[in-house]
């Protein structure tokens, strides 16, 4: 049971950090569907690095700085061009889910490092999405350039008046999301399972995607959903220790995202809409252009 309940956590921490990326970006009004190819990116390169340095902190490094370019990438076609946030996403997505198959595949399979020790038990990156989560909170609802970040979400225009950069917002915000991104990516490589294989994320980003409309947009309630499908991925893995002889384990596989798509579903009802639309950022997703 303690073995369940630490991978469990593992599991939350993922997405948690992939989770309050996007949130930072959707709280400044961007939309990035393509989490999924900037883990991939940042677990395959965070890999790669590690593999062949023998070191974690140069792989962890290295997700953080192609998850930053990414989100720098994102951004510019959003922000500075103007582009369709969901179709720039999805290219996103799309190149990475090729573009790591491609120059990951000669170093298919296990890490063949001695894994990072734990504290207490639990994985120490646990113990930093805590932390990062208390501080995006107080950050967002309690300082200055939280009311910012969230000004240039809701009104860019009167943002603009009022003699907040928006385009330096939105841009600070998608490279913050990005680096979170690639190292929620690489925390799933080179912790959680250590061993590389073609699309071995498995529609983890978009399970973090779901999870920041699930939490209203805030950081302590996308925790609480980081935990709860933190659980139900390792009950996936081990309905057994409940449930046993109850339906296969890939009928409990499908468990996870059967719920991320009702989610999703539910968000873009009018009666969502109407009782906690005042939640979602105005201007989510839409092009500003400065008059």
């Amino acid at each position: 049971m303690g073995q369940f309940i630490a991978r469990s956590l593992e599991a939350a921490t993922i997405f948690t950090f992939a989770g309050l990326g996007e949130l930072i970006n959707q709280r400044s009004g961007i939309l990035n569907v393509g989490i999924e190819g900037i883990m991939l990116f940042g677990a395959t390169l965070g890999f790669i690095v590690t593999k062949t340095t023998e070191s974690y902190l140069l792989g962890f490094l290295a997700a953080l700085v192609v998850g930053a370019l990414l989100g720098l990438l994102h951004g510019f076609f959003s922000i500075t061009l103007g582009v369709d946030q969901v179709v720039s996403g999805m290219g996103v997505w799309i190149l990475g889910f090729g573009l790591t198959t491609y120059i990951g595949s000669p170093y298919t399979g296990p890490l063949g490092l001695e894994r990072i020790d734990t504290i207490f038990g639990v994985s120490p990156f646990f113990y930093m999405a805590v932390i990062l989560v208390l501080l995006t909170w107080f950050v967002l609802f309690k300082t200055n350039v939280g009311l910012k970040v969230r000004s240039v979400g809701e009104n860019p225009s009167v943002a603009e008046v009022s003699g907040i950069r928006v385009t330096r917002i939105r841009y600070a915000c998608t490279t913050i999301g990005g680096m979170l991104a690639g190292f929620a990516g690489a925390v799933y490589a080179l912790f959680y399972n250590p061993v590389w294989n073609y699309n071995f994320l498995m529609g983890w980003g978009f399970i973090a995607l779901a999870l920041v409309f699930f939490s209203m947009w805030n950081p302590l309630l996308l925790s609480g959903g980081a935990l709860l499908f933190g659980l139900l991925w390792q009950l996936s893995l081990n309905p057994e220790l409940f449930l046993p002889g109850i339906f296969s384990r890939y009928i409990w596989r499908m468990v996870p995202f059967a719920i991320t798509i009702v989610v999703l579903v539910l968000i873009s009802t009018k009666w969502f809409r109407l009782r906690w639309g005042a939640a979602k950022p105005e201007a989510l997703g839409q092009p500003y252009y400065k008059d």
